[in-house]
C-alpha cells in the first residue's frame, strides 16, 4: 500500500470563492481509478504555514502510477495545481515491516 500525501497553501484568499472552487476540483481526484481512502484536510498546527492537506491510498505502485499518469490528474496538476498553489510538500509513504 502507498499513502500519497501533500500539504499546501493556496494563492487564493482564505474563504474566497476561488479557494472553495479549488478544493471542490481537488475532490474530483477521488474518482480516478485506484484512489482509496481519499481525504481533503485543513491543517491546524501553528508549526508550519501550510493550510490544507490531501491524503489518499493506493493498493500498490501500479495503482499509484496509474493515478499519476491518468489524464484527469495530469490536467488537474497542469491547469489548477501549478497555477493556484503557492507552496507545497508532497510525501509518499509505505508501511515499514515490523
Amino acid at each position: 500500500m502507498i499513502r500519497h500525501t501533500a500539504v499546501f497553501r493556496l494563492k487564493h484568499a482564505a474563504g474566497s470563492a476561488a479557494e472553495r472552487d479549488f478544493l471542490a476540483a481537488n475532490r474530483a481526484l477521488k474518482a480516478i481509478p485506484g484512489v482509496n481512502a481519499f481525504e481533503l484536510l485543513r491543517q491546524v498546527s501553528p508549526k508550519n504555514d501550510f493550510t490544507f492537506g490531501i491524503s489518499m491510498e493506493f493498493a500498490d505502485d501500479a495503482a499509484y502510477q496509474g493515478y499519476n499518469n491518468h489524464p484527469a490528474h495530469v490536467a488537474f496538476v497542469r491547469d489548477r495545481w501549478l497555477p493556484e498553489v503557492a507552496a507545497f510538500m508532497e510525501i509518499d509513504y509505505v508501511v515499514l515491516p515490523e
